[in-house]
């Protein structure tokens, strides 16, 4: 009976082995997709805030500090960031969305007039939008990223349990009782043999 139950978890443990690696083969191959897409969205995110950074300096230079704070004062907008969650390969990853309370309007989402801005201030704050954006999907695809290597880190260690030590430590069980119960067998028909040899010469 202990034989016929360790066979049992034997071959559940091999089977979980092989679901468990290939689920780890599975995650790897998106972690390597998204790593890419990441190195991608942070140097769109880092050309974009540069970009917007340096014609903010060129607007400073050209605009009066009070025209300056007068043009931002008042946001054309409420923005919120909505998360959705998605499952890949069993590990929840969030997924955010961009919700605006208001649409751009004429000026192309920018508050102020033009009469006493220059120009160089709409490309910053349009830059600023584009960045927002990208820095959204940014955080989305570094946080999958992050939740799908600790996930391939806990699969890792599992698939290493199963294939070092708990499938070696039940095979090696599970030839200790089948060799016991074979001198037990052979034992049995020794003795068996024995006394009808016995039973024979005593007639």
């Amino acid at each position: 009976m202990e034989l016929s139950t360790l066979k049992k978890r034997l071959k559940t443990a091999r089977r979980g082995h092989k679901l468990l690696s290939d689920k780890q083969s599975e995650i790897v191959k998106r972690f390597i997709t998204l790593i890419h897409e990441n190195k991608r969205l942070r140097e769109s995110v880092e050309k974009a805030l540069t970009d917007a950074l340096r014609q903010f300096i060129l607007a400073k230079a050209m605009m009066s500090e009070a025209e300056l704070e007068t043009a931002l004062m008042i946001p054309i907008q409420k923005v919120s960031v909505n998360t959705e969650f998605l499952n890949i390969m069993s590990v929840i990853v969030p997924k955010f969305s961009i919700e605006r309370d208001t649409v751009y309007g004429e000026t192309g989402g920018l508050n102020y007039g033009f009469a006493t801005t220059s120009g160089d201030l709409d490309d910053a704050m349009m830059k600023l939008l584009s960045a927002f954006e990208l820095l959204i999907s940014l955080a989305e695809v570094e946080k999958t990223c992050q939740l799908l290597a600790s996930e391939i880190e806990k699969t890792r260690r599992r698939v290493n349990a199963l294939e070092y030590v708990m499938i070696p430590q039940l095979e090696e069980t599970v030839r200790y009782i089948a060799m016991k119960l074979d001198e037990n067998e052979r034992s049995s028909r020794v003795r068996l043999m024995k006394v009808k040899d016995l039973v024979e010469k005593k007639r």
